[in-house]
């Protein structure tokens, strides 16, 4: 089974999908399961140095007090996977550009997933500023990648294209939000759903993936 799952590394229901993602695969185990991390900028104008996020959320919201009703919905959910969002720890809203190019780079590793799981961690817990290429290292180290290596990536703007042509490609093919999960390049599963509904897609796509082949 191929999964191809779009987020960006500041997006908090990206944070609660992939823990339900998990779940689902608990539920249902898939056998020579393939996942792919794909990028998609929720802010893809977001200027190179981020903003303040009090700024941030004054615009995309109208006020803080506005976006706090949001805010508590997902800490909640993050509560029921395990996760502690620490919202008032956030004092930047990074670019992800740098981001999504860290995760492209730890493919090469097998380390997509530790990798995509620390970023969540550390930005949205400990309030670290992933827009930061030596904040990024010391991210991708702690998933297992090499510090210096990592840094030597990112200073070379390697992949940085490759990147906005992803995004590019998710808008044209009618993602708007994220995250998205898409199961062997045919179903699509649209924001953090329940982890019994991403296994029953997991059900389908095998059930659509047998009768194909008896043909």
């Amino acid at each position: 089974m191929i999964v191809d799952i779009v987020i960006d590394t500041i997006c908090p229901w990206c944070y609660v999908g992939k823990r339900r993602f998990s779940r689902a695969l608990e539920l249902s185990p898939q056998d020579d399961l393939r996942v792919g991390w794909r990028a998609f900028q929720l802010n893809p104008d977001m200027p190179k140095g981020g903003m303040e996020r009090d700024l941030y959320t004054i615009r995309k919201f109208g006020s803080k007090d506005e976006a706090r009703p949001l805010f508590k919905t997902l800490e909640n959910a993050g509560h029921k996977e395990g996760i502690n969002f620490d919202f008032n720890r956030i004092k930047r809203i990074p670019n992800t550009l740098d981001s999504h190019r860290l995760i492209r780079f730890a493919a090469a590793f097998d380390l997509q997933a530790q990798l995509v799981e620390a970023l969540f961690h550390a930005y949205f817990s400990v309030g670290r500023d992933i827009g930061d290429r030596a904040e990024l290292a010391g991210v991708g180290e702690s998933a297992g990648l090499d510090r210096d290596e990592v840094l030597e990536f990112l200073e070379s703007g390697r992949d940085g294209d490759k990147i906005v042509a992803e995004d590019d490609l998710a808008r044209r093919l009618g993602i708007n939000g994220v995250p998205s999960f898409i199961i062997n390049r045919r179903y699509a599963i649209s924001g953090a759903q329940a982890p019994e509904v991403i296994a029953k897609v997991f059900d389908l796509a095998n059930r659509d993936a047998l009768t194909a082949t008896a043909e």
